[in-house]
C-alpha cells in the first residue's frame, strides 16, 4: 500500500496487500512441483521484457535512437533516454513479480527453490539429470523479505506529478524498515537500547540524503563555459561562441542534421536559418533581445502555425530534424527548428508549443524528432525591424574594431553612392582579395592590441565562414546598414529524388542586411561559395554511417508514429496474448501431461555408479555354465550357491574378494582407491583365467 500510494498506483497497492496479507486466512494450496516455479519466473521475465519494451516506447522525453549516439546532446539522450526508462521499469517491479511472491505463498512448500531464479542452477541440474549422476540439493529461498525491499525501492522512484507524496517516502521507508528489523532484534541488547539506536541510524540516513540533495543542486548550477564549448553542437538562441582566433584545423561532422523533401521540379532553399544575433563582443555573438522575450506562437488548429501573417507562400519543403536541447523546467525536449528564408507558415507541425524572438528564432518544444511542412517564399520575416526596441543594437561596432574596419573601407572603397553599390563593393571586396580555410596556422607576429578579425583583414586575407560573416556585420554597421550574424545551414545542391541530406559539415554563418527600401532582412553571404565545396569531399565510408543513420530515423519516425497515434496501448495488447498463453500453459498442464504420455518415451542411458565393474563380466561366464543369477537374487546369495558346487579353494577366494571390491566400488559413497580399483580388475580377470582352465578341463 505504501508502494501504491508513492508510484500514484493506490488502487493497485490495495489490491496487491489484500491478495499477499490474506495468504494465512487462505486454507487451499497449490501442490507446485520445481518446473512449476520455473514456469512462472519465466513468465515473469517475459512481463518485465514487455514492461520495458512499453516503457521505452511510451518515453518521449529521451529523444529519438540516432540522437542517443551523435551530436553535441547525444550524451545527454542517451541518459534522458535510459533515466526516463529505468524510472518507469523500476517503478513498476512490484506488480511485474507479484505474480511469484503470490506462488510462494499460496505453495504447499512456502518457500521457491533456488533453481527457479537462478539460470545456471537450472542448468547444472538438467545436466546431472541427464548424466545420471546424484542430484545435488540446490535449496530453496524465501522470496519475501527480498519482494518486501524491492517494494520500498519502487516506492522511492516517484512520478513527476507525485512530488507531494514523495515528501512522505523517507520517513515512512524508514518506518517500515525499523517494522521489519523488529522481529530480527539481537535479544543480547535491551529494547530499549534497541529503539534509541533505530533513530540515530536513521537521522544518519536523513542526513546523508540531504546532503547528497545538497550537491545535487550545486553541480546543476553550475555552468561552466568549457561544458558549452564541449557541446557546442546545440545551437543557443541567446549567444553563438564562434571559432574566430582558434588555430588549427576546425573539425566538422558529416552526421545528417536535417533531412529536406521538395515537390517535383522544385529546387531546396539555399539556407535553413536557425538563429540570428545582434551584439558581438570578443568573439561571442549575443542576441540582446531574446534572452527573455520568446513570445508564444497561435496555432491556428492542432498542427498549423502562421509565423508571419498576410504573407504569400510560393514554395514548400518538408523538414525532418531532431531536438537538440532539454527544457529543464518542463522535462521535454527543446531545440531551435531550422527554417527557409521567409518562412511564413508551418504545417503538420507536432509540437508541444512554438516561440519565436525577435531575432527570427523559433523554439519548439516537443518530441525529439520533428517533421513538418514549411511555406516560404519571398518578403516578410519573422525578425523585428532595425531600430522597434528603441535602440538599434543592429548599428553597433565594438570599439576595439572602428579603426580596422575604417582603414579597410578607406583603402578598397567600399562605401558606395547607394546601399545596393556598397553591398556590391563589399562582396567584390572579400571575393577578389580573401581564401576560403579551415586551417589557420599561428600568427608570424603577434601586434599590439591586435584582434583576430583585424588579423584576418588586414594581414592574412584566409578563414573560415564565421570570420566572412562577422567581418561583413561589422563592416555594413560602420557603414549605416544595418545588419545581423545569422546561423544555420547552407543546403547543398545534392539531392536524389526531391531529397537532400543537410550535414553537420554544412553548418554556416552569414550576413542578414536590411533592406531600406523593401523593409526587410535579406541574406547576404560573402563567403566564397568555390571553397565551400570542398564540404562535399565525403570519406568513402560515408554511404554505411548513411545506411546506419537512415535506419535510426526510420525507427525514431517508427516510434514518432505511436506517440502520434497513441499506439503503445495496441503494443501492450499486442503481447497480452502471449503472456495469457504462457499463463495458461503454466496453470493447467493437463494436456500437456496427456500428449506427452502419447509419445513414445526414449531409451535412458543412465551411467549409475559401478557399471563399469569388471565382476559383471564375470558373472556372465558363471551364467554360461549354468550357474545364472535368479530375478532379484542378490549377488551375496547368488555366489553362495555357485560355491556350492565343487570348484577349487583358490577360485573361492577369488570369488569373494572380488565380489567384496564390487559391493564398495557399486554402493560405497568413498568408492575405491586407485590401488583398490586395479586390484578388482585383477581378481575378476584372475577368475576369469581360472573360469576358462576349468572350461577346458571339462571340455577334455
Amino acid at each position: 500500500m505504501f508502494w501504491g500510494w508513492q508510484s500514484g498506483l493506490g488502487m493497485a497497492g490495495i489490491i496487491m496487500a489484500a491478495i499477499l496479507e490474506g495468504a494465512p486466512f487462505v486454507r487451499t494450496r497449490w501442490d507446485l512441483q520445481d518446473t512449476d516455479f520455473e514456469r512462472i519466473w519465466n513468465f515473469c521475465t517475459l512481463l518485465s521484457l514487455t514492461v520495458l519494451i512499453y516503457a521505452f516506447s511510451s518515453n518521449e522525453e529521451g529523444g529519438s535512437f540516432g540522437g542517443l549516439f551523435h551530436g553535441a546532446e547525444a550524451l545527454h539522450n542517451a541518459t534522458a533516454t535510459t533515466s526516463r526508462t529505468a524510472s518507469a521499469f523500476l517503478r513498476w517491479l512490484p506488480l511485474v513479480f507479484l505474480m511469484m511472491i503470490v506462488s510462494q505463498l499460496y505453495s504447499v512448500r512456502q518457500r521457491v527453490p533456488l533453481t527457479a531464479v537462478s539460470l545456471w542452477l537450472r542448468r547444472r541440474k538438467r545436466r546431472e539429470m541427464k548424466s545420471g549422476q546424484a542430484m545435488t540439493p540446490f535449496g530453496s529461498i524465501n522470496l519475501t523479505y527480498p519482494y518486501f525491499v524491492t517494494c520500498l525501492f519502487s516506492a522511492g522512484i516517484h512520478p513527476r506529478e507525485f512530488n507531494d507524496a514523495s515528501r512522505f517516502y523517507f520517513v515512512g521507508q524508514a518506518a517500515l524498515i525499523a517494522w521489519a528489523l523488529w522481529r530480527f532484534r539481537s535479544r543480547r541488547f535491551g529494547n530499549v537500547l534497541w529503539c534509541l539506536a533505530m533513530p540515530t541510524a536513521i537521522a544518519a540516513g536523513f542526513a546523508g540524503q540531504y546532503g547528497v540533495w545538497q550537491l545535487q543542486g550545486v553541480i546543476a548550477g553550475y555552468n561552466a563555459q568549457w561544458m558549452e564549448r564541449l557541446f557546442r553542437g546545440q545551437t543557443d538562441p541567446r549567444k553563438s561562441m564562434t571559432a574566430i582566433g582558434e588555430i588549427g584545423q576546425l573539425q566538422f561532422s558529416t552526421r545528417i542534421a536535417v533531412r529536406l523533401r521538395t515537390p517535383p521540379g522544385q529546387p531546396p532553399p539555399a539556407y535553413l536559418r536557425q538563429a540570428s544575433y545582434d551584439n558581438y563582443r570578443r568573439e561571442v555573438w549575443f542576441a540582446g533581445r531574446a534572452r527573455d522575450e520568446f513570445a508564444r506562437v497561435p496555432e491556428v488548429n492542432q498542427t498549423t502555425y502562421v509565423l508571419v501573417g498576410g504573407k504569400t507562400n510560393t514554395a514548400t519543403v518538408n523538414i525532418a530534424c531532431y531536438l537538440n536541447g532539454w527544457d529543464q523546467e518542463l522535462g521535454n525536449p527543446q531545440g531551435l527548428v531550422p527554417l527557409p528564408t521567409g518562412c511564413g507558415r508551418l504545417e503538420n507541425m507536432y509540437a508541444y508549443e512554438l516561440q519565436k524572438n525577435p531575432e527570427g528564432a523559433l523554439l519548439a518544444d516537443g518530441a525529439r524528432l520533428l517533421i513538418f511542412d514549411a511555406d516560404y517564399g519571398p518578403g516578410g520575416t519573422m525578425d523585428m525591424p532595425p531600430g522597434a526596441g528603441g535602440s538599434d543594437p543592429d548599428l553597433s561596432v565594438p570599439t576595439n574594431e572602428v579603426p580596422v574596419l575604417k582603414q579597410v573601407m578607406a583603402e578598397n572603397g567600399l562605401e558606395g553612392e547607394s546601399e545596393g553599390q556598397t553591398l556590391q563593393n563589399v562582396r567584390r571586396f572579400f571575393a577578389r582579395r580573401f581564401t576560403y580555410t579551415l586551417w589557420q596556422r599561428p600568427p608570424a607576429s603577434q601586434r599590439t592590441n591586435e584582434t583576430p578579425l583585424a588579423r584576418f583583414l588586414l594581414r592574412t586575407h584566409r578563414g573560415h565562414c564565421e570570420y566572412f560573416a562577422t567581418a561583413t556585420v561589422l563592416l555594413l554597421r560602420q557603414m549605416g546598414i544595418p545588419a545581423r550574424y545569422a546561423v544555420g545551414y547552407l543546403v547543398p545542391d545534392r539531392g536524389r529524388g526531391g531529397s537532400y541530406l543537410v550535414r553537420d559539415c554544412d553548418a554556416h554563418a552569414w550576413c542578414l542586411a536590411w533592406d531600406a527600401n523593401k523593409k526587410q532582412w535579406e541574406d547576404f553571404d560573402t563567403t566564397p561559395f568555390s571553397a565551400l565545396n570542398a564540404m562535399d569531399l565525403l570519406p568513402p565510408w560515408q554511404w554505411m554511417a548513411d545506411m546506419l543513420s537512415n535506419g535510426a530515423f526510420e525507427f525514431s519516425k517508427y516510434r514518432l508514429a505511436l506517440q502520434r497515434r497513441d499506439w503503445r496501448a495496441y503494443l501492450l495488447l499486442a503481447l497480452i496474448p502471449a503472456l495469457a498463453f504462457l499463463l495458461y500453459r503454466i496453470l493447467f498442464r493437463h494436456g500437456r501431461k496427456q500428449q506427452w504420455r502419447k509419445m513414445p518415451r526414449p531409451v535412458e542411458n543412465l551411467a549409475w555408479p559401478g557399471l563399469d565393474s569388471e565382476f559383471y563380466a564375470l558373472e556372465r561366464k558363471l551364467a554360461e555354465r549354468g550357474a545364472a543369477r535368479g530375478a532379484g537374487e542378490p549377488l551375496a546369495q547368488w555366489i553362495e550357491h555357485v560355491l556350492r558346487d565343487p570348484t577349487p579353494e583358490d577360485f573361492r577366494g577369488t570369488l569373494r574378494r572380488a565380489l567384496e571390491l564390487h559391493y564398495r566400488h557399486r554402493f560405497d559413497p568413498n568408492g575405491l582407491t586407485a590401488l583398490e580399483r586395479r586390484q578388482l580388475a585383477q581378481e575378476a580377470g584372475a577368475g576369469l583365467e581360472r573360469l576358462a582352465e576349468l572350461n577346458g578341463r571339462h571340455s577334455g
